[in-house]
């Protein structure tokens, strides 16, 4: 076993390399840009090395910089975690060429699977099932197009040289096909420097299974079983399970067999996934195959009771694999949930912002958290905006159902919005409790996974009102405590009134409305009413964590309450709900805002102006694309009207919230 690794990534994948290398009794060494300075995995590991500027094209993706790195500090081999270095076969034969082991496959197989359509004339050769298309090099425009006239629409376009679903564009018709493309090229060339593409039949309703693959460097090679990946939007993963619902022992023999016969036609060794696209009726062809670990590999080590880290690390390290495949068996089901920073309320748009407040459910037997941040971390614009993994097992699909449904209840996040609720909605819907799984399951069940705004419940604003009392008490305390009489009457905040009942009378603002709570404080208790409502008798018990029991007219609910500025995040049965005090006494700015659809929603880069200054637009014209975390995001025009400027160049950045286009509305 190594003495010393270095972790070539960041984030989850990095601390979890980090915890198994230290069970194992292996230093680390990480590495960092000047925006991770202070980030969990720096902190956890033994040591630590700067690589360069936030950019990852400036640091975690230079390949020089950590191998000077790992030379620097001792370290015998490098671990590429996934995304960034982990397919990159100059970097692995690079790191063979400096006489430090590669903890992944030969560059040979990386180079041979790394691009998709030499993969798939492999895979042919192998034989390995595959799905109608064109996977080969002629790359001009007018042939692709008729390739996929050839082959029938809808057709699929997929970078040949990426993977996670960056650049896939679905084409429904021919007269779609040409802005698809581009946009194909244009996101693939951003991505992963090569705007090659390939064309494929679209399988309609199609279930994306992998299978998890090992190889060793003794002739040995097993498949872990497989995983079902079919929940993603824009192609890119949002819940998995593993195993695969409704999986038979002859078609798991089958796909598994030809994942490993994938990986014996390069030459593999290590880990890595072989991803099929099935259809319905359970026929299945090669999609392609990840040359690493996957985000998703804690679903297969649940079910197997198998650390595929630790595998990693004693392959690398030149022993032989730890079991032989009839020693391999399925106990139990398992479902991860990836946890982003990201509002599914406007596309998935990334968030960003400190994580004031981060709860997450306490790890058990059953319950496994997977993370690269900690309350009080940074969650920035420069690399992938994941808070958590949320893994959860059971001894059945329903009962590792009703746990993550539990698990996502517990989860609050202050700071950033978060998908938490959203995937709440996912785990509960119809089509994913009964597993009618497809990759289309986001939009089909869209009614019911993207509803419209929910009536603000009295609880959440009686809860808000007794957290901001308890909050000037508090404060009150602490005056009094810091003054010389801390007797004083004025540090008094109790409901005491000379021969009369206490009343106040406050505002809150829940998006765009505002909601007003009034109070009765006496003796005897408080009474409070919303939006006019009759008075309700409200008892609260409270601690100083922000837990609130609130007995309103004498049933009982618990809550939770964090606060950040004037915003209270409530959390409750049903979600949370955002309120924030409107001071009556402070100084509100009004009318600054920019026009809707104008204002940039998130850090990024301008990379296409798609209307000319001066020109009269459409409402719902496409004006401009962003690109942040490798991802295309087009602003269109919200009315009819005129574009007089773009304020930023093709190539700039800008900031959230940054006005983007000079624009005048057309008169009526």
């Amino acid at each position: 076993m190594f003495g010393k690794i270095l972790i070539a990534n960041r984030g989850e994948i990095a601390c979890r390399v980090i915890r198994t290398a230290r069970r194992l009794g292996v230093r680390t060494v990480a590495v960092y840009s000047a925006a991770d300075a202070q980030a969990r995995h720096v902190r956890l590991a033994d040591e630590a090395a700067a690589i360069g500027p936030p950019p990852a094209r400036e640091s975690y993706l230079v390949a020089r910089r950590v191998i000077d790195a790992a030379l620097a500090t001792g370290a015998e081999a490098i671990h590429p975690g996934y995304g960034f270095l982990s397919e990159n076969e100059e970097f692995a034969a690079a790191c063979a060429a400096a006489g430090i082991v590669f903890i992944g496959p030969p560059a040979a197989a990386i180079r041979a699977m790394g691009n998709k359509s030499a993969a798939k004339a492999l895979m042919e050769a192998a034989p390995v099932p595959l799905v109608p298309g064109y996977h080969g090099s002629e790359q001009d425009a007018a042939f692709l197009q008729r390739e996929a006239d050839r082959i029938g629409y809808p057709v699929l376009l997929k970078p040949s040289a990426g993977g996670g679903g960056k650049g896939m564009r679905i084409v429904d018709a021919s007269t779609g096909f040409a802005a698809a493309l581009a946009s194909c090229k244009r996101e693939a060339l951003s991505s992963f420097g090569d705007e090659r593409v390939l064309v494929e039949k679209y399988i309609t309703r199609p279930r994306h299974i992998e299978i998890q693959i090992f190889a060793d460097t003794h002739g040995n090679a097993v498949h872990l079983f497989e995983r079902d990946c079919s929940v993603q939007r824009r192609h890119q993963k949002v819940l998995e399970e593993a195993p695969a619902p409704g999986m038979t022992v002859e078609r798991r023999r089958e796909m598994g067999a030809a994942a490993v016969a994938a990986a014996r036609a390069v030459g593999y060794v290590g880990a890595g996934t072989v991803e099929f696209i099935a259809d319905q009726d359970g026929r299945f062809y090669f999609m392609e195959m990840n040359t690493r670990l996957q985000v998703e590999h804690p679903v297969t080590e649940m079910i197997t009771g198998q650390d595929l880290v630790e595998w990693q690390l004693r392959v690398a390290a030149g022993e032989a694999l730890p079991l032989a495949q009839e020693r391999l068996a399925i106990h139990g089901h398992a479902l991860e949930a990836r946890i982003y920073a990201e509002d599914p309320s406007r596309g998935f748009l990334p968030s960003t912002g400190r994580l004031v407040h981060l709860a997450l459910p306490g790890e058990s037997a059953h319950v496994r958290i997977d993370s690269g941040v900690e309350e009080g971390d940074e969650i920035t614009p420069w690399y992938d905006p994941m808070i958590a993994k949320l893994i959860v097992w059971d001894e059945t699909r329903p009962r590792a159902l009703a746990r993550m449904r539990e698990a996502l209840a517990a989860c609050r996040i202050v700071g950033v919005t978060s998908n938490v609720e959203f995937l709440g909605r996912v785990v509960t819907s119809a089509s994913f409790a009964s597993a009618d799984l497809d990759t289309g399951l986001i939009e089909r069940e869209g009614e019911a996974l993207f509803p419209p705004s929910r009536a603000l419940p009295a609880a959440a604003l009686y809860a808000a009102t007794a957290a901001l009392l308890a909050h000037q008490a508090a404060r009150s305390a602490r005056r009094a405590a810091s003054e010389d009489d801390r007797n004083s009457p004025w540090a008094a905040t109790d409901a005491f009134r000379l021969n009369a009942v206490a009343q106040r009378r406050i505002v809150f603002r829940a998006g765009e409305s505002e909601h007003v709570v009034t109070l009765d404080q006496a003796e005897g208790g408080t009474r409070m009413s919303a939006d006019g409502a009759p008075r309700a008798e409200v008892g609260v018990i409270g601690d100083a964590t922000g837990a609130f029991v609130l007995a309103i007219d004498g049933l009982r609910q618990a809550m939770r309450v964090v606060v950040q500025d004037e915003r209270h995040h409530v959390f409750m049965a049903d979600g949370v709900h955002v309120l924030t005090h409107v001071d009556p006494l402070a100084a509100v700015a009004e009318g600054h805002g920019v026009e809707a659809g104008f204002a940039a929603p998130m850090p990024g880069k301008v990379i296409a102006w798609l209307a000319e200054p001066g020109s009269d637009v459409a409402k719902g014209t496409p004006l401009i694309i962003l690109e942040a975390m490798k991802m295309e995001h087009t602003i269109t025009a919200p009315a009819a009207g005129r574009v007089v400027r773009f304020r930023f160049g093709v190539g700039e950045q800008v900031s959230e919230g940054a006005e983007l286009v000079e624009f005048v509305v057309a008169k009526p």
